[in-house]
């Protein structure tokens, strides 16, 4: 996996990710849960490419600062980049940010998996 590796994804605010709509807030504005979920998608599609076959990447830590309210409308535009490749896991710097500046600041971690295996032992619990 190579340090450096880049990604942005941009969003739409709407009522489907604001804090009312998620259950995080009594506010039309865009959810923490809504930009941590888009700082994950960023993330991990920025290293598909680098995956073998059968491997996935999965959220095993968040350290993020949401610093700024984005109201409907506004587009936010999401950007990660690979700080450390440690064998399986993977650090990410991540910063958000809307028409007006920046909105979310923090690193994400996430750990390469083999999919089947990984789906197979959250299967497991049910039994």
């Amino acid at each position: 996996m190579e340090i450096g590796v880049k990604n942005v994804i941009e969003t739409t605010v709407t009522e489907n990710n604001t804090a009312v709509a998620m259950g995080s807030g009594t506010l039309s504005v865009f959810a923490t849960p809504a930009m941590i979920a888009l700082i994950e998608e960023t993330a991990w599609r920025s290293v598909v490419p680098y995956l073998e076959p059968g491997q996935a990447t999965v959220g095993t830590r968040l350290d993020i600062s949401h610093v700024s309210p984005t109201p409907l409308g506004m587009t936010v535009k999401c950007e990660t980049e690979l700080i450390e490749a440690d064998g399986r896991k993977l650090k990410f710097k991540a910063e958000v940010y809307d028409e007006s500046g920046l909105i979310g600041i923090g690193t994400h971690e996430r750990f390469i998996i083999t999919a089947d295996k990984f789906q197979a032992k959250a299967e497991s619990k049910k039994s």
